[in-house]
């Protein structure tokens, strides 16, 4: 069931599940705000009210990242030409540390991972992005082989590829909303 809460001036609809986690949390992975909640948790408002700024800043930077995204293009790739455009990246990109295994699914809130076993996976959604966002993505995964966390050693490790990496982070939120807006007209 779709809620709203008003913060400050703004209407902020999210949903609430209840699961069973031990700790309530707050999402904005997709877009909406979606509350996590203990079965039985009866603290909805508060957790909300203690949290309003950060909704709010979330929400207004959601906002923005959809408003820049009306003026980008999406590109089609099919997945095998994504499948062989990553690879290749990858194989000029590993020369210290190579993956076990290269893996491509959709997923629903990330462009890609780096499992502990040294597998890297892809989002298909991927397809979409310009290729300089792409071969980002592929860099940065390939970093978490060496770095697993994003801490300061990390970033200074994408740095000496991709000198502006917040931008390209900035524009994969924005091309995020532009995939998802394009998916729902679809359906």
């Amino acid at each position: 069931m779709v809620k709203k809460i008003k913060i400050f001036n703004s209407d902020v609809e999210y949903e609430v599940d209840y699961r069973n986690v031990k700790y309530p949390r707050l999402e904005f992975k997709t877009g909406k705000l979606h509350l996590i909640l203990p079965r039985n948790y009866e603290g909805e408002d508060k957790l909300l009210h203690n949290h309003k700024k950060w909704i709010l800043k979330k929400y207004k930077l959601i906002g923005s990242a959809i408003k820049a995204s009306k003026k980008k293009k999406l590109n089609n790739l099919s997945v095998s030409e994504l499948k062989r455009l990553i690879v290749d990246y990858i194989d000029d990109n590993s020369k210290l540390v190579k993956p076990n295994r290269v893996a491509f699914k959709t997923m629903k809130s990330k462009w890609g991972s780096c499992s502990t076993s040294k597998t890297l996976t892809f989002n298909t959604l991927l397809r979409y992005l310009p290729r300089s966002l792409i071969q980002y993505v592929v860099y940065h995964e390939i970093t978490h082989l060496r770095e697993k966390k994003h801490n300061s050693k990390f970033w200074n490790l994408v740095s000496k590829k991709f000198k502006n990496y917040r931008s390209k982070e900035k524009d994969l939120f924005i091309y995020w909303f532009l995939i998802q807006e394009t998916k729902s007209k679809k359906n």
